[in-house]
């Protein structure tokens, strides 16, 4: 059982960056995807990019008039349509677009990885071009799992181009993002990182964080930000029969439990959706989440659930039903 003091914050500082941050912000590795079905497929070579760019702006303009001031991207997500279309959301509305904070991703692309200097310094450059900006507050190293380490981080590579970037005032703070709990922690132990995406790590349902990558993140106040806090959306719908998870395997105890959560939350009259993201942030390391969200419909649940008010007497019952599952991640 994992007990942690819930104290509702809506903001948090992302470790030593001193950035502040909404304990909710956007993913956008789905958005604009109409079907979740094309889920699914999306980054398997050889398939169609599944992304209707009209739905992706209305998405991000929704997220923004509900109050979003914080967008993760990569350029893998959307095949880079993801940074394409917050840039003409941010045209569209530069009212709102000016208290958003955007991060983004650097070395993998849909076509594969580059993790080379030169490549670097083009993708943070390309980066800033679609998405209208001049810097960036933080850019992460992207997925460098199966990769040397000193491939990624030597002074003529990945690392060593974004420190570059950092003394052209290109970019504020280097972090890593990667989609294994393990090589985050590898690469969090180095110091090297101001913050980083967990993904995988941190939700009701799994704690892996707990194991390596929050003692790393401790010792050199890495700011951290939980991806897949919702765990594909099983935490925001409850199970939903037939229904197939991107990189999860959901044991059928694993479901019955959720189905107990919700229930609780139901008995509560509170959105399952806020409970698990608010369930997140109280951990002093984790500073903000960001549920992915396709439609305009799901961004703005996200970003209000934010702002549900859950009572103290609620985390005493929901405390019992924290478990730690092994989903079935298949990396």
């Amino acid at each position: 059982m994992i007990l942690i003091d819930m104290i509702t914050m809506k903001t948090k500082i992302l470790g030593r960056t001193g950035i502040e941050l909404p304990i909710a912000g956007l993913g956008t590795a789905f958005t604009g995807i109409p079907s979740p079905a094309q889920t699914l497929p999306q980054y398997e070579e050889n398939t169609v990019n599944a992304v209707d760019e009209a739905l992706g702006v209305q998405t991000l303009i929704a997220a923004l008039e509900v109050g979003c001031t914080f967008i993760d991207t990569a350029l893998l997500y959307g095949r880079t349509l993801s940074e394409k279309m917050i840039g003409q959301t941010f045209k569209a509305r530069p009212d709102l677009a000016r208290n958003c904070i955007v991060t983004t991703k650097c070395g993998r692309r849909y076509e594969g990885y580059d993790f080379s200097f030169d490549a670097v310094v083009r993708d943070v450059y390309e980066s800033l071009e679609r998405l209208g900006l001049e810097r960036f507050e933080v850019v992460y190293i992207h997925d460098p799992m199966d990769f040397p380490m000193d491939e990624v981080l030597g002074k003529n590579r990945a690392l060593g181009a974004l420190r570059h970037l950092q003394d052209e005032g290109v970019v504020r703070h280097v972090g890593v993002a990667a989609n294994e709990p393990e090589t985050n922690a590898q690469y969090i132990a180095t110091g090297e990182f101001d913050a980083a995406v967990i993904a995988d790590a941190w939700s009701m349902l799994n704690q892996t964080a707990l194991r390596e990558i929050f003692p790393a993140a401790e010792k050199h106040n890495v700011g951290l930000v939980a991806a897949t806090p919702i765990e594909r959306g099983l935490l925001a719908t409850g199970p939903i029969a037939g229904m197939d998870y991107l990189n999860r395997n959901f044991s059928q105890a694993c479901l019955d439990h959720v189905a107990r959560v919700q229930k609780l939350c139901q008995d509560h009259h509170l959105p399952m959706l806020a409970v698990a993201l608010q369930w997140c942030t109280p951990h002093p390391l984790v500073a903000s989440t960001i549920p992915g969200a396709r439609t305009a419909a799901e961004a703005k649940a996200s970003i209000q659930a934010a702002e549900v008010e859950i009572p103290e007497a609620f985390w005493d019952e929901l405390a019992p039903l924290i478990k730690h599952f092994e989903t079935g991640v298949d990396r």
